[in-house]
C-alpha cells in the first residue's frame, strides 16, 4: 500500500509517500521538507501564527513535489495520513484540514497520526524492528521513555517534569547569544570547551525514577554566565561543554535504568533502545547512549537524522502501519495541541 504523509506540527512543512508491503517492509518513494528556520530566526524561536501562515502558503506545493518525486499522481495513493497532534494547534489544523480535503476529493481513507507515534514507529521502517522495544524520544518539545508494545500500545515510563531537553539546549543557546537552532550551536561550541570547568547539577539523578528535569540545570547555566559576565569566547565554549557533559550524564544514566527495567519485565526479549527526535543528532549524547546500551547488552537504533527530526516519512509510515490493521478516521477527528502517547484514545480505532 502507498501512503501520503503530511507533517505541519511545528516549523517544518513536510510531505512524503512511502510504501508498506504485506510482510511489513517499507520503502520511501519521496520525502520533501521545507524548513521555516530563516522566517523565525529574527524572533529567536518559533512564532506559532507565523508558522501556521507559512504552512498555508507552501503545503500544496510541498505535497505536489512529493507526488512528483514518487512518480505517481495523488489519486494512486491508498490513504492520506496527517499529524493530528500534538503540536502548535494552528499548524496542526493546516495539515489535518488539507488531508481531510484530499481524502474527501480522492475518495481515500484518512488516518490521523499522533506525532509521537510517528517518531516511535520510524525504526520499524528503517531497521525492520519487531515489537516490543524501548523508545527514548528527545526533541524540542518532548523528553520521555516509552515502552512500545505494538501499534497503539504504549507505556510512558518517564517524562520531563519541566523543560524538554531540546528546549533546554535552545534556551542555553539564546542565553549565550548563539544562533538558531540552538542545539547544533551549543554542540559546535562545546567541541572546543572544557567540560569540567563548571560542575552543573544533575537534577533527579539520584532518585529512583525515569523522569527528567532540566529547568534547574538551565538556571545554573544562567547564574554561572551572569557571575563571569561579560563572557569571552572561551567562557561560552566552556559553559556549552560543561552543560553538554551534564545532560549526557543525565540521559545515559536514565537510559541504563530504563534498560534494566526492560530486562526485568521482559527477560526473554533481546533489548533494543530506539532514539528519536532532533536531539538524537547530538554526538556526545549519542556516545553516552551507545555506552549505556553496550553496558546493558542492548542494541541501540538511531534512524537516519533526517528521519529523527520532523518529516512526512514518519507520518506516512505511521499511517501505513495503522491502515494495515484496518484503522482509519472519520472527518470529524479533531486536531489536538496535546495528545500523550499513553492516552486512552491512542489504541486502534481511535477515530471511530
Amino acid at each position: 500500500m502507498r501512503l501520503l504523509g503530511i507533517e505541519t506540527s511545528c516549523d517544518e512543512t513536510a510531505a512524503a509517500i512511502v510504501t508498506r508491503d504485506a510482510s511489513g517492509a517499507g520503502r520511501i518513494l519521496s520525502n520533501v521538507v521545507r524548513s521555516q528556520l530563516t522566517e523565525h530566526a529574527p524572533y529567536g524561536g518559533v512564532v506559532p501564527e507565523l508558522a501556521a501562515r507559512s504552512h498555508v502558503s507552501h503545503l500544496d506545493h510541498i505535497i505536489a513535489r512529493a507526488a512528483a518525486e514518487a512518480g505517481m499522481p495523488l489519486g494512486d495513493v491508498d490513504g492520506i495520513a496527517a499529524t493530528a497532534g500534538p503540536g502548535l494547534i494552528g499548524g496542526v489544523l493546516v495539515g489535518l484540514t488539507t488531508a481531510k480535503a484530499l481524502a474527501a476529493a480522492l475518495g481515500k481513507p484518512l488516518i490521523a497520526v499522533n506525532h509521537l507515534e510517528a517518531h516511535a514507529l520510524t525504526a520499524r521502517l528503517t531497521d525492520g524492528l519487531q515489537f516490543p522495544y524501548l523508545l527514548l524520544l528527545v526533541s524540542g518539545g518532548h523528553s520521555q521513555f516509552v515502552l512500545v508494545r505494538g501499534v497503539g500500545q504504549y507505556e510512558r515510563w518517564g517524562t520531563t517534569i519541566d523543560d524538554a531537553l531540546g528546549e533546554a539546549f535552545d534556551k542555553v543557546a539564546k542565553l549565550l547569544g548563539l544562533g538558531v537552532p540552538g542545539g547544533p550551536e551549543v554542540e559546535r561550541l562545546a567541541q572546543t570547551g572544557d567540560p569540567h570547568r563548571f560542575d552543573f547539577p544533575r537534577p533527579l539523578l539520584k532518585q529512583d525514577r525515569l523522569d527528567f528535569s532540566f529547568s534547574g540545570l538551565k538556571t545554573a547555566v544562567r547564574l554561572a554566565a551572569e557571575a563571569i559576565a561579560p563572557l569571552s569566547d572561551r567562557d561560552a565554549a566552556d559553559i556549552c561543554a560543561s552543560f553538554q557533559r551534564a545532560v549526557t550524564e543525565i540521559v545515559s544514566t536514565r537510559a541504563r535504568a530504563a534498560l534494566a527495567r526492560f530486562a526485568g519485565q521482559m527477560p526473554t526479549v533481546a533489548p533494543v533502545l530506539v532514539v528519536a527526535g532532533g536531539v538524537a543528532a547530538n554526538r556526545a549524547i549519542g556516545g553516552g547512549l551507545r555506552a549505556a546500551a553496550e553496558n546493558a547488552g542492548a542494541r541501540l537504533v538511531v534512524p537516519p537524522i533526517p528521519l529523527c527530526t520532523d518529516n512526512g516519512v514518519m507520518v506516512a509510515w505511521a499511517g501505513a502501519e495503522r491502515l494495515a490493521l484496518g484503522d482509519t478516521d472519520g472527518f470529524d477527528i479533531a486536531a489536538k495541541a496535546r495528545w500523550p502517547l499513553d492516552a486512552p484514545d491512542m489504541g486502534l480505532g481511535h477515530g471511530h
